[in-house]
């Protein structure tokens, strides 16, 4: 079968090298791909929201299965868009439509679609412009700090946690009066906030079964310690060492079973990944969000770990038949570091060429942000490339992903040198 996978960063890379592993695939694309799944693929240049484009290239290359790795396309209803256009609505379309996509779309409807389904999460209302003077009110009536999200998709930035309350309201006055994340912020959902260890829990659902993923837990600030700005990931650790089995069929009976359940109840048919991000507080799982794809760069440290055929799994998505596939885990320690250019998450520069590349690696080497020009790869984007090691223990998967992070460079590298520092 040919198969294309839709996005450019580390997340797609990584799922692209699983595939093309796999004997079920004949040809692969990745549209439009990077420097690094150029060595798995074929990159096709083709933006991830112009179906119209992507059609064609199905047409043209005989592709039955395509997989979608960022959310923008889905919450665009690339699915229905598929489905709805006899000449290729036999392709399958590995993510869900465009009301599926809405429990990663829209944080309101989400936080809705838990309450019914009794799902733990925080305490929380919505406001609009509208109704302002409720929400400075709500705040009022929370302990800080202050959790304030944009409804809609703001590229990972629509989060604000804020410990002062006159702040607190200040923002929620420029995110719904001032546009502060744009369209996405017309809407803003304020959380009680959550105390505890957060971690990535994926599941991949056929709409009725389901297989849970290896777990994982990401690193979001810029900086060591865990301090200064939010980022995209800069790495990932999976298994997480404080997610023991009993903690993990809490989050399996009270989250995963009456998601996959409220899905089928209303008629979702959910086809594809659900990324569950969970509080672990006191040894009781909360749900903070849901996404509706991968999460970058816990995939980079994730799909390593899954010993399974990718593509056998996903024809089980797509067939209806995923509980009778198989599905093995590798015991190993996936350490993932991600390197970015230099000022990221603010301003940074691209066009930096990387060297290094070629040298022995113990590592996988995922590219994120990267392009290839007259037979070199340069920088083009924040985060640059994530480094995966693999080992029995977290320590040994951390020597050899840092070991290959030094052996990369481009002009202005930053990375964390203390990723898993908090796990023990």
């Amino acid at each position: 079968m040919n198969v294309l996978v839709i996005g450019s960063g580390g997340r797609e890379h990584a799922l692209s090298w699983k595939l093309a592993q796999s004997e079920k695939v004949n040809e692969l694309y990745i549209a439009p791909g990077n420097a690094g799944t150029v060595s798995v693929g074929t990159n096709l240049s083709i933006q991830v929201n112009d179906f119209e484009a992507i059609k064609q290239a199905v047409l043209l290359h005989d592709i039955k299965m395509i997989v979608v790795g960022p959310e923008d396309p889905l919450v665009n209803g690339i699915r229905d868009f598929f489905e709805a256009d006899d000449t290729i609505s036999h392709v399958s379309v590995i993510g869900p439509n465009a009301k599926g996509a809405q429990l990663e779309g829209s944080k309101e409807y989400s936080k809705q679609f838990m309450m019914r389904h009794n799902i733990p999460t925080a305490k929380y209302a919505s406001f609009t412009i509208a109704n302002i003077s409720d929400g400075y009110k709500f705040l009022e009536s929370l302990s800080p700090p202050y959790v304030l999200k944009a409804d809609g998709l703001a590229a990972g930035k629509g989060v604000l946690i804020l410990e002062n309350l006159s702040i607190a309201k200040l923002e929620l006055e420029a995110m719904l009066s001032h546009a502060k994340f744009g369209a996405a912020s017309k809407k803003v959902v304020i959380e009680e906030f959550l105390t505890g260890i957060e971690l990535s829990v994926f599941v991949l659902t056929d709409g009725t079964s389901y297989k849970i993923l290896p777990e994982a837990k990401d690193y979001k600030r810029i900086g060591e310690g865990d301090i200064g700005l939010n980022t995209g990931g800069m790495g990932a650790i999976s298994p997480v060492p404080f997610a023991q089995d009993g903690f993990l069929k809490k989050v399996e009976e009270q989250v995963v079973k009456p998601t996959v359940e409220g899905l089928n109840k209303e008629g979702f048919n959910y086809k594809g990944f659900i990324f569950i991000g969970i509080m672990n507080q006191d040894g009781e799982p909360q749900v903070v969000e849901y996404n509706v794809r991968m999460g970058d760069p816990e995939t980079e440290a994730v799909i390593p770990r899954i010993k399974s055929d990718l593509m056998d799994l996903f024809e089980g998505v797509a067939e209806g038949n995923l509980s009778e596939k198989e599905f093995e885990i590798d015991p190993r320690t996936a350490t993932t570091v991600v390197m970015v250019s230099g000022g990221y998450p603010e301003e940074y520069e691209k066009n930096k060429e990387v060297t290094g590349l070629l040298e022995n690696t113990e590592s996988l080497i995922f590219h994120s942000g990267t392009k290839l020009e007259d037979s070199k790869v340069w920088t083009n984007g924040g985060r640059v490339f994530a480094v995966t090691g693999m080992a029995n223990t977290q320590k040994e998967a951390l020597k050899l992903a840092y070991n290959d992070v030094q052996k990369i460079k481009f002009d202005k590298v930053n990375y964390r040198t203390d990723i898993g520092f908090d796990l023990k």
